[in-house]
């Protein structure tokens, strides 16, 4: 594969790649889409586990274990849902995952045909959200500062996820104008060139996320201003978000709705997140550091010894 999109100076043909949507196991194909959510579950399961060691975590173990299995929930749950609520009816021409049902399919309501595809990122922050809130409700957690763990993790599953949407072949991009390097004509995307937005978003919302969130947390004391973090990740997927979409095709049944208002979907439901995740940060910037003195340092600490207030 790689050495096709070395060579190939414009357009690709995505079939001559040579993708495959899974695994054959001969009973079963295990779908690279369900491997790529599962690969952002656990190694965020395996990071957070290794932020918690750090000075100043929010959480233990324990709550880590809680959060792995209700977040799971939250973003399977979630991402459902919200699609169902976003993409289908209402605004859209296709039915309502909620009313319509497939004769002949079991189960015959679409909203439980998972693998038939339908996800949202924003009904999967919503469901992940909830999670967080009912794992700090019963443990008496801040959940601010357990969400700012949590936004570190985020942007593994993403770049996963969409690395999937490529193999896939689905979610394509805009038709692309002529000389575009590494255009591709995807199955069912008809004869035109298009965006590989799907790489687009693996790169905006997934890797930069990585490059930008990781050092926050291990290389700076954001950890110690809560919100920071979260409010980062907040702004800067939507952001990505927003960027992106302007390359990808909107989803067929919100196409004229698309046109009708001059932003997709997906767009749309990003601007609210951009504008929160700014004012978390300007929120987590003006407020005091914790572990910073809440009044004059002792003369001890003014001579140059550290003062033992500060925890970094």
């Amino acid at each position: 594969m790689l050495s096709l999109l070395a060579e190939a100076p414009h357009v690709i043909h995505f079939a001559d790649l040579g993708l495959h949507r899974g695994i054959n196991l001969g009973f079963f194909e295990l779908r690279f889409y369900s491997l790529a959510y599962l690969a952002g579950i656990l190694l965020g399961y395996w990071h957070i586990s290794k932020m918690i060691k750090a000075p100043g975590a929010p959480l233990a173990q324990r709550h880590a274990d809680d959060l792995f299995f209700y977040c799971t929930l939250g973003i399977i749950i979630g991402g459902r849902l919200g699609y169902a609520a976003f993409y289908t009816g209402g605004t859209s021409d296709e039915p309502s995952m909620f009313t319509h049902f497939t004769p002949g399919q079991f189960p015959s309501w679409d909203l439980l045909r998972l693998w038939d595809g339908g996800m949202s990122f924003h009904g999967g922050v919503i469901g992940v959200l909830l999670a967080i809130g009912w794992v700090c409700w019963r443990n008496q957690l801040s959940f601010i500062r357990v969400a700012d763990y949590i936004a570190v993790n985020v942007p593994f599953g993403m770049m996963f996820g969409r690395i999937a949407n490529f193999i896939n072949g689905e979610l394509w991009g805009r038709p692309a104008p002529p000389g575009t390097p590494f255009a591709m004509i995807f199955p069912g995307g008809g004869d035109i060139p298009r965006y590989p937005s799907q790489l687009y978003e693996a790169a905006l919302e997934g890797l930069l996320m990585i490059i930008i969130m990781l050092p926050l947390f291990w290389k700076t004391r954001a950890r110690w201003r809560p919100g920071l973090m979260v409010g980062v990740f907040t702004a800067g997927i939507a952001a990505a978000r927003f960027t992106v979409e302007f390359f990808r095709e909107p989803d067929p049944q919100l196409l004229a709705f698309a046109e009708r208002t001059g932003l997709s979907m997906g767009q749309w439901l990003t601007i609210p997140l951009i504008l929160i995740g700014i004012g978390m940060v300007v929120r987590a910037l003006v407020r005091p550091s914790l572990g910073a003195p809440s009044k004059p340092a002792p003369a001890a600490s003014q001579s140059g010894e550290a003062s033992d207030t500060d925890p970094a």
